[in-house]
């Protein structure tokens, strides 16, 4: 049984590329010049035409979005994420300029974002952090180096405190050693890693983590640790066990959450529709008993809505 179950992390935080189980890919008969086009017309249109836009970049991958950018900015003369920025408000607006960006880009500065300015939003951090796999993270820190000309492990440490910080730089740090040094990290390694950086909970949880089953697993976290690490243990161990599900059940909290929690929709359903969407779509139905589709549709509304039906792509 342990051994099993310590096989299954190692699978699913392991090396290799993961399988991708996208929402959106892109398009055949592609042309990037005619899209530019009906774009300009549709933010030159009185009022907006929000439905083009949202039809056309919500239906191009990423790749596909770049070469309409680079058309667009040929023909309009101007950039598209402005253009965007003064035609859009609100989460429709975050939600399309997120897509402009490249997933690892888009995860970079929500990082970013979420250590700005007064406050950091733990929240945002876990997630992220927490969720990517040791290749999504090795990007991302490459990326975030690119993007802010600023080591990632520095503005966590600059942002957090105590044990928490500890957890998340043994993330960023060690998962970049042992991911560099050999493909796959297995979780002894992980684990001995975690503990040589000397965080004293986690030498006592992660020693009994190896006889625990995921469900005694969460118990003997919630006794040892609180807050932001319980929140991130639990992060851990629930991505370990199923990361699509992990999603599908955020995105549940966030749209049945008084206040809809936009940006948690709009980052999750940004981040994964071109990684694995498809699945979480699959884990929601099983979990929820009900589509994902559906779901958005009851707690969502307008364009914003129109745009996340569009990328989730479907009802099941």
């Amino acid at each position: 049984m342990v051994s099993e179950f310590l096989g299954q992390l190692t699978l699913s935080h392991g090396g290799g590329e993961e399988p991708k189980f996208p929402t959106v890919v892109p398009v055949r008969d592609f042309d990037p010049a005619k899209d530019a086009a009906r774009i300009d017309t549709a933010i030159k249109t009185k009022g907006v035409d929000e439905q083009t836009i949202i039809d056309i970049l919500t239906r191009r991958s990423c790749d596909q979005r770049r070469e309409i950018a680079f058309e667009y900015e040929r023909v309009a003369k101007k950039d598209l994420n402005t253009a965007l920025k003064g035609a859009l408000s609100g989460p429709l607006e975050a939600l399309m300029l997120g897509l402009m960006k490249s997933t690892t880009q888009y995860d970079a500065s929500e990082l970013k974002a979420s250590m700005k300015g007064l406050g950091t939003d733990e929240e945002t951090l876990i997630e992220i952090v927490c969720s990517r796999s040791n290749e999504e993270l090795l990007e991302i820190k490459r990326v975030y180096k690119d993007l802010f000309k600023k080591e990632l492990d520095k503005d966590v440490a600059g942002d957090t405190s105590g044990d928490f910080a500890k957890l998340l730089l043994a993330l960023v740090q060690s998962l970049y050693e042992a991911g560099v040094k050999r493909k796959g990290t297995d979780v002894a390694t992980w684990i001995s890693i975690m503990s040589q950086r000397s965080v004293p909970h986690l030498q006592k949880v992660f020693e009994r983590y190896k006889s625990y089953s995921p469900y005694d697993m969460k118990e003997s976290i919630r006794k040892e640790v609180k807050g932001d690490l319980e929140k991130s243990f639990f992060t851990l161990v629930e991505c370990f066990e199923n990361r699509q599900l992990y999603f599908a059940n955020r995105l549940s909290e966030a749209m049945k959450s008084k206040g809809a929690k936009e940006k948690v929709v709009t980052r999750i359903m940004v981040s994964r529709c071109e990684v694995d969407l498809m699945k979480i779509r699959t884990e929601f139905k099983r979990q929820h008993r009900r589509s994902l589709y559906q779901t958005i549709a009851e707690h969502t509304k307008g364009d914003y809505q129109k745009a996340l039906l569009s990328l989730c792509g479907g009802d099941d």
